[in-house]
């Protein structure tokens, strides 16, 4: 009995032995506007599969330049699918792995109850100080804020009120923060659940901005490596894309209101 219960003390130690072996690590790059979906998607991936998702947090502009200069990073979730096309073409991801994973919205939002109105009228009256917008250089949803305020005819006017946050983390910061009453920011930021976290917003409508597809890739690094192999194919399935969808993003082909399913498809 004794030498049996060793046997199977053993077989045990070894299988526990061989699951920590296999498990590994993965750098992740994800843009600003995902980090709150990406922690948990993290958290989950860690519990069924053992690996770890190691997220590094930033723009999609500045994780170009990185990623371009020999960052590690081995899958960028970005925040437009351009750039992952971008770096597709300049040979630096791993091939056939680029997909959409997120179709975002942007919301004016206030950490103030009652400032932003349901139509977005706030912007005409103007009875603000600050407006915070991401860099529109950097941040795909700055951009789509410029060609919101564009499309509305307030660009101009609205002009001397804006302040500029590198990415869309920071943009948030400074409306939670009221350094700025109001600001443009991504959904997920302030929606959990469907649910408004706090403050007031307006659902910027998509027709005044190109819709907002985000695409990830498996990047040169991450081509061949287990982990890197296993998070992305974990961003695809059931648990990873009803997180997605609870901070308010869209699916490709679910609830999209209306965005080109085709432009959805990688390679787009």
């Amino acid at each position: 009995m004794y030498a049996r219960i060793v046997r199977i003390g053993f077989f045990l130690l070894g299988a526990l032995i061989g699951a920590v072996s296999h498990a590994a690590d993965v750098s992740v790059a994800v843009a600003a506007n995902f980090a709150l979906p990406a922690k948990k998607i993290a958290e989950a991936f860690q519990r069924d599969t053992g690996h770890t998702a190691r997220l590094a947090l930033g723009s999609t502009g500045r994780f170009y330049a990185q990623i371009t200069h020999g960052a590690p990073f081995e899958v960028l979730l970005a925040a437009d699918d351009e750039t992952p096309a971008r770096l597709a073409r300049e040979g630096l991801t791993a091939p056939c792995t680029r997909f959409t994973y997120a179709v975002g919205r942007l919301v004016l939002w206030s950490a103030q109850a009652g400032f932003v109105d349901a139509q977005g009228a706030v912007l005409k009256n103007g009875s603000f100080e600050r407006l915070a917008v991401a860099d529109p250089k950097l941040a795909p949803y700055g951009a789509a804020a410029v060609e919101a305020m564009t499309n509305l005819g307030a660009q101009g006017r609205l002009a001397p009120k804006l302040v500029q946050g590198e990415n869309i983390a920071q943009t948030y910061q400074f409306v939670a923060s009221k350094n700025a009453q109001l600001g443009f920011v991504a959904l997920s930021q302030v929606v959990v659940d469907g649910r408004l976290t706090g403050g007031s917003a307006w659902v910027v409508p998509q027709d005044l901005h190109k819709p907002i597809f985000q695409a990830a890739v498996v990047l040169k690094r991450g081509q061949g490596q287990p982990a890197a192999i296993a998070f992305f194919n974990y961003l695809k399935g059931q648990k990873a894309q009803d997180i997605i969808r609870s901070y308010g993003y869209d699916l490709c082909g679910h609830g999209n209101g209306g965005t080109n399913a085709a432009a959805c498809r990688a390679g787009s």
